[in-house]
């Protein structure tokens, strides 16, 4: 990213589940592939990153996608849960940030930082207690970056990928 570009964040609209779906495996991929077995990221990827998934997931009320571009280049997204669409029932005055994802020509520029702030702007708008994510505990950037962000750990909660079963850290980030 050059000093004179601009991220623009844009709301991820049902239309472009197909560009989603192939940006959102990609970083995925380039996230956790050289952690996790083949057939556990394969199992996963074939569950959660389908066409029909995505679609479902951009239907789904209370669940938001927001991409990240550059010059109309996808760089990064957030995915949101408000109320019931969040993947823990703990309080409806919360925002879950369930995903937040950059490709990794972009790792270090500060994209994951933009759409963190996005996450926080939503959660002020709505008013909510505290915003909320789960982060493997393998995944020692995530954990420094969310606590640089301001988060605290809160509890732990088992994620299924594949045939392996992981441990997130549940952390908070308190605005009330």
């Amino acid at each position: 990213m050059n000093s004179g570009d601009k991220v623009i964040i844009e709301r991820v609209r049902e239309d472009d589940a197909a560009s989603l779906l192939t940006f959102a495996r990609e970083t995925f991929i380039e996230a956790f592939a050289r952690y996790n077995s083949a057939s556990d990221m394969e199992s996963y990827l074939a569950e959660k990153f389908t066409l029909e998934q995505i679609r479902k997931e951009l239907g789904t009320e209370g669940a938001e996608f927001y991409a990240a571009k550059i010059a109309e280049r996808q760089v990064g997204y957030l995915k949101v849960n408000w109320e019931a669409a969040q993947s823990e029932n703990l309080d409806d005055a919360t925002l879950e940030i369930e995903r937040i994802y950059c490709h990794s020509d972009f790792y270090g520029q500060g994209i994951a930082q933009i759409l963190f702030n996005k996450a926080l702007s939503l959660a002020k708008e709505g008013k909510v207690d505290y915003l909320w994510l789960g982060v493997w505990e393998e995944n020692p950037r995530a954990i420094r970056f969310y606590e640089k962000c301001g988060f605290v750990p809160f509890g732990k909660h088992d994620f299924k990928l594949g045939e392996s079963i992981q441990t997130d850290i549940m952390m908070r980030l308190l605005l009330k």
